[in-house]
C-alpha cells in the first residue's frame, strides 16, 4: 500500500463519549451537537466507507451503507419506551455491517463497538427471530461436524469467544443429552473479540478489523447457509 493508512478515530472520540456518559440530556447533546459530528459520526461514516472493498473480498452480500441515517453506524438516540433508564442518548458508537437481506440489528452482521469502557469486535447473530433461531438449531442437529468445524476452529477459538444468551432447559423438541445441546440452547450466536481501545486510534483500523472479520467468515458462512440466504 502506497503512503500512510488512514487514521479514524482519534482520542477525541473517547473524550465526547466520556462527556457524553457524564452530560447524557438533550440540552447538552444539541450544544455539543458539533463535537459529535467532528469525533463520532463522521470518523465513523468514513471507516464505513473504507471497509467496503474490505467486506466485498470477504462476501459480497454484508454491505457498508454509510448513510448517516439507517445505514451501518447505529443510532445515538436510545429507545426509551420500554426501559427504566430513560437517558436518550447511547454512550457508545456500534457499526454493523449486517446482510444485504437483514432489515435490523437482530440479521447476521460483523459488528464493531466503541466505548470508553470497553471496545469489542463481533461476527454472528444477536437476538435472531425464532423462525432463525429454529433453522439455526436444525442445521446444528443436522450437520453436527459442520458447526464443530466452526467452533472448534483452531483460529477462530484463539480469536473469538462464543458469547451471548442461552436458555436454562433445551428448546422444544432436542434432549438434554443431546452431544451439542450446550450450543443448541443458545439464543444469540456470535463470536466477541475484546481488543484494546488504543488500537482504535491507530492508522490501518480498516485492515484491522478486516482480518477480524475474515477468520469470523466461516461462523457468517455457517449461519447463512442455516438461514438459507446466499455468503
Amino acid at each position: 500500500m502506497n503512503g500512510a493508512e488512514e487514521v479514524f478515530f482519534s482520542d477525541a472520540t473517547f473524550a465526547f463519549l466520556g462527556r457524553l456518559a457524564a452530560n447524557n440530556r438533550r440540552e447538552w447533546f444539541q450544544e455539543h451537537r458539533q463535537d459529535y459530528e467532528d469525533a463520532v459520526r463522521e470518523p465513523a461514516l468514513r471507516l464505513i466507507r473504507a471497509m467496503q472493498p474490505h467486506l466485498a473480498a470477504i462476501s459480497p452480500h454484508f454491505v457498508a451503507d454509510a448513510r448517516k441515517s439507517g445505514g451501518s453506524l447505529m443510532r445515538v438516540h436510545r429507545d426509551t419506551r420500554f426501559s427504566r433508564d430513560k437517558t436518550p442518548y447511547k454512550t457508545n458508537i456500534g457499526i454493523q455491517f449486517r446482510h444485504e437481506l437483514g432489515r435490523d440489528v437482530h440479521a447476521p452482521g460483523f459488528y464493531l463497538h466503541i466505548s470508553p469502557a470497553e471496545v469489542f469486535v463481533g461476527v454472528g447473530i444477536w437476538h435472531p427471530a425464532g423462525d432463525a433461531l429454529a433453522r439455526i438449531r436444525k442445521a446444528m442437529d443436522d450437520e453436527p461436524q459442520a458447526w464443530l468445524t466452526v467452533r472448534d476452529d483452531e483460529q477462530f477459538s484463539r480469536w473469538f469467544e462464543l458469547a451471548g444468551d442461552s436458555l436454562k432447559r433445551p428448546p422444544r423438541g432436542y434432549d438434554r443429552e443431546h452431544p451439542l445441546i450446550g450450543d443448541i440452547k443458545r439464543k444469540d450466536f456470535i463470536g466477541i473479540s475484546h481488543i484494546q481501545a488504543d488500537l482504535i486510534v491507530l492508522e490501518g483500523l480498516d485492515r484491522m478489523l478486516a482480518d477480524y472479520f475474515a477468520v469470523g467468515a466461516p461462523l457468517m458462512r455457517f449461519l447463512c447457509r442455516a438461514l438459507r440466504i446466499p455468503f
